[in-house]
């Protein structure tokens, strides 16, 4: 299950700096069997390795803009999974599902040496739920205080949050797009799973959602 970690010993420097340097799982204690460890809302989030299904939801993504690239649609344009982003602004880091950044973008990240990418260096970020961490990934309701990646992805101006929600109440993907400062993206548009995703320019990517189930 996702734990939002109460940490009962202090930890030896602040949990974002241990995160940059990669040590904030080493000082945590957890295993290397693809357990996440991200800083969202001010809280140390752990999450277990994301199981069958939510991988092949992303590999639909990746290789609907794999074929969109192969058809002269998506030049100039690269995905990369579970890398990790740097929300220094706000004192956070995430692991996005898929990330779609320029070439120009990727260029910058490389030439930077850095194993983390910042949000100016990402258009399109894609965060796919599952059961145990949903509520970081969504536009938080009325019962949540902390922020999600929602407002933190708006908040450091990333363009495009694309959220595969598999929750049986929900079974949508929804675009969000004109993030704000305050940490809230303005306009959406949702499609249930069974319809096709049409993501707009600069991609003009469509992406067949039939084989996509909620979890249990």
């Amino acid at each position: 299950m996702s734990v939002m970690a109460v940490v009962h010993r202090p930890l030896p420097a602040d949990p974002f700096d241990l995160w940059l340097r990669d040590e904030l799982g080493v000082v945590l204690g957890l295993p290397h069997d693809g357990t996440r460890v991200e800083i969202v809302g001010g809280e140390i989030v752990v999450s277990p390795g994301p199981d069958f299904a939510h991988n092949l939801i992303v590999g639909d993504l990746q290789d609907a803009f794999a074929a969109a690239k192969a058809l002269g649609r998506m030049e100039g344009w690269r995905c990369v999974q579970t890398q990790d982003v740097s929300l220094s602004e706000i004192h956070e880091g995430y692991i996005p599902d898929l990330c779609v950044m320029s070439d120009a973008d990727v260029h910058k990240a490389r030439d930077r040496r850095s194993t983390k990418i910042l949000p100016d260096e990402l258009t399109l970020a894609v965060e796919v739920t599952s059961r145990s961490n949903v509520a970081e990934d969504r536009e938080p309701g009325p019962r949540r205080r902390r922020p999600s990646k929602w407002n933190g992805y708006a908040r450091t101006g990333v363009p495009f949050y694309l959220l595969v929600d598999r929750d049986p109440q929900v079974a949508a993907t929804t675009l969000f797009t004109e993030p704000n400062p305050a940490g809230m993206y303005e306009e959406s548009v949702k499609w249930k799973f069974g319809e096709i995703v049409e993501l707009p320019e600069p991609f003009g990517v469509r992406v067949g959602t039939e084989e996509w189930e909620p979890w249990g």
